[in-house]
């Protein structure tokens, strides 16, 4: 049997550095980045019963609701939601312009 040596080993510093070049993995983990201060912005109890689920063109925020109330109720906030918003996408280098609650996105894992 003929013994195979694996020699060219890529170092995994490179291939993050690599990938991190990439400008969809930068959008990525800039938005990942963002979706960390929801808690901040809602609150801690609307934080329990919503989440960030993607970004749309227009940089328009899509936020997963466990329930159609929990979704009315954020909609009924949302330019407060996007004030308090704005300083941690801005400080990201994102625009958000508006905000869309959707109870259909939410899953519980």
């Amino acid at each position: 049997m003929k013994r195979i040596l694996y020699t060219k080993f890529q170092n995994i510093d490179d291939i993050i550095a690599e990938l991190s070049k990439k400008k969809e993995i930068k959008r990525a983990i800039t938005r990942s980045n963002l979706y960390k201060f929801w808690k901040q912005t809602a609150g801690e109890k609307f934080a329990q019963n919503s989440k960030p689920y993607s970004m749309l063109k227009g940089s328009i925020m899509v936020i997963a609701c466990e329930t159609p109330i929990v979704a009315q109720e954020l909609m009924l906030r949302k330019n407060q939601l996007l004030a308090k918003l704005k300083p941690f996408a801005e400080s990201l280098h994102i625009k958000v312009t508006d905000l869309k609650f959707d109870s259909k996105k939410w899953s519980n894992d």
